[in-house]
């Protein structure tokens, strides 16, 4: 039986991809405070100034493509499980070839009607004010607001709690729920953080890599491959 590697994946997974990490040094998210652009109140304030925060970050994914660090965690898959539990709403560790993927912050290539996430649809094109759904129902962007529950948290607890190895990568471990997700699995499994910046860990277990992701995955994958 293939031995599991959980991978907990943040926005510097995906910083080599050319992709903006959102939040700038002084807090803001391109120039906006956060709760303006991801905030059910943001959105009900201002839904036009929301939606085309969202827009830009749309587009922009549709111009770039994997980083080496995803197309590596990729292969991986040719000898272990691979589960993939990532806070980013791009889809570059799908375009990589990875097959079991969660977001736990939603995911930008998709939409939802602003009052369920029960039907959500595909979605590569611009979200606009008056976009409703089959029912009639104004379209948001499938992202995961500040404020509002995260839905696959459960589920990437059950993952973590099976795995064999631990791979973080590009994450401050600073946004909870999903920094306490490396406390549930199993304790004295191999454990790896692959950070430019890591931050503290405060766990003597866990081995820092302080590199950017795809110097960091390579690194973890030549040692897991011995």
């Amino acid at each position: 039986m293939k031995k599991h590697i959980v991978v907990l994946s943040g926005a510097g997974m995906s910083a080599e991809s050319g992709l903006k990490t959102f939040r700038d040094s002084n807090g803001l998210w391109e120039g906006h405070d956060v709760m303006s652009v991801a905030s059910p109140e943001g959105f009900a304030k201002n839904p036009a100034l929301v939606l085309d925060f969202y827009n830009q970050r749309r587009r922009q994914l549709l111009e770039v493509e994997p980083n080496q660090a995803h197309l590596n965690l990729a292969q991986l898959e040719n000898d272990f499980k691979v589960s993939i539990i990532t806070q980013n709403v791009d889809d570059l560790h799908e375009r990589a070839g990875s097959t079991n993927v969660i977001h736990l912050h939603g995911e930008l290539l998709k939409s939802r009607n602003v009052e369920t996430d029960a039907v959500i649809y595909d979605c590569k094109t611009d979200i606009c004010l008056d976009d409703k759904d089959p029912n009639g129902i104004q379209l948001r962007p499938h992202i995961v607001w500040f404020g509002e529950a995260v839905p696959l948290i459960d589920k990437a607890l059950d993952i973590c709690q099976t795995a064999d190895i631990l791979i973080i990568i590009g994450t401050s471990l600073q946004v909870y729920p999903a920094a306490s997700l490396m406390h549930y699995v199993p304790e004295h499994i191999p454990k790896f953080y692959i950070d430019n910046n890591p931050a503290p860990t405060h766990d003597a277990s866990i081995k820092v890599i302080a590199e950017r992701a795809s110097i960091g995955v390579s690194k973890v994958i030549k040692e897991l491959l011995k």
